[in-house]
């Protein structure tokens, strides 16, 4: 059975507050030791994705039809999302303190998401839980109660965020079924 993190949570999340000046600071000192094995971070993030909701998979035509977890652990596509994927991350923890920057960088990441890619943004809330999960696991010295609540706040204005960009942008699961 697909584990389907907050599904119909996505209509009904409220605006997460800010983060404080020390979760930032948390975030950011956090990342800087995940960051130095980012590749392979990236990789068990999107392989764990993969396994606990299968159906994330359909969006990457590269290596949708790949099966084996040490298949894609050794697919050259998956490992260039996995690089991107952290190195959006990297860009959104590097840039905390610049809430402009920050709103612009996840307003793109909304946009090519919804227009381009036509993911669903459940599958934003499903890969916070995902990352959280792996974090913790791969790093269970670094990721203390304190930092894993800094992460869970900073995944949650993500999601509110691109949930956002999908409305302004007009996005709903109906939208290429109707037209």
């Amino acid at each position: 059975m697909e584990r389907m993190q907050g599904d119909g949570e996505m209509d009904h999340l409220e605006q997460p507050s800010p983060l404080t000046d020390r979760e930032k600071v948390i975030i950011q000192d956090s990342w800087a030791k995940v960051f130095q094995t980012c590749d392979d971070v990236g990789v068990a993030i999107l392989i764990r994705l993969f396994v606990s909701c299968p159906s994330s998979k359909q969006y990457f035509s590269q290596f949708k039809h790949i099966d084996k977890v040490e298949e894609l652990e050794r697919s050259t596509q998956l490992r260039n999302h996995a690089r991107r994927v952290m190195n959006s991350i990297n860009t959104l923890v590097g840039n905390l303190h610049n809430s402009d920057k920050v709103a612009s960088v996840l307003k793109l990441l909304g946009k090519a998401h919804a227009l381009r890619h036509k993911v669903d943004p459940l599958y934003f809330k499903v890969l916070s839980g995902v990352i959280l999960e792996v974090l913790g696991e791969e790093f269970p010295e670094v990721v203390t109660p304190e930092v894993g609540a800094a992460w869970t706040k900073l995944l949650a204005i993500l999601c509110s965020s691109i949930k956002a960009t999908y409305e302004e942008v007009g996005w709903t699961k109906l939208s290429s079924s109707t037209e």
